[in-house]
């Protein structure tokens, strides 16, 4: 199962509750669609660290790295190589 395919499993099976996650996009904002508030980002950054083994710094809780699918994975893989995020743009 790719990264991504797992993101959205446990996103659809804990904040979706359910299993069809067809619904969910790559790409679709997670707060934007009401799917994760502050809460839920916290339990998603323990899901994170425990399963993938990275630490999620306080500054790295955002919605340039934790607000879809295709934001956490990539988030997730830099941190897992080590290079950490990349710098947010200030707009």
């Amino acid at each position: 199962m790719t990264l991504r395919a797992e993101l959205r499993k446990f996103i659809s099976e804990n904040y979706l509750l359910t299993e069809n996650d067809a619904t969910l996009g790559d790409s679709d904002s997670l707060t934007g669609r009401g799917i994760l508030d502050s809460t839920g980002a916290l339990e998603l950054v323990m899901h994170l660290e425990e399963r993938y083994g990275i630490t999620v710094q306080d500054e790295e809780l955002h919605p340039d790295y934790l607000d879809s699918i295709e934001k956490i994975a990539a988030f997730v893989e830099r941190k897992r190589a080590g290079s950490g995020p990349q710098t947010r743009s200030s707009s």
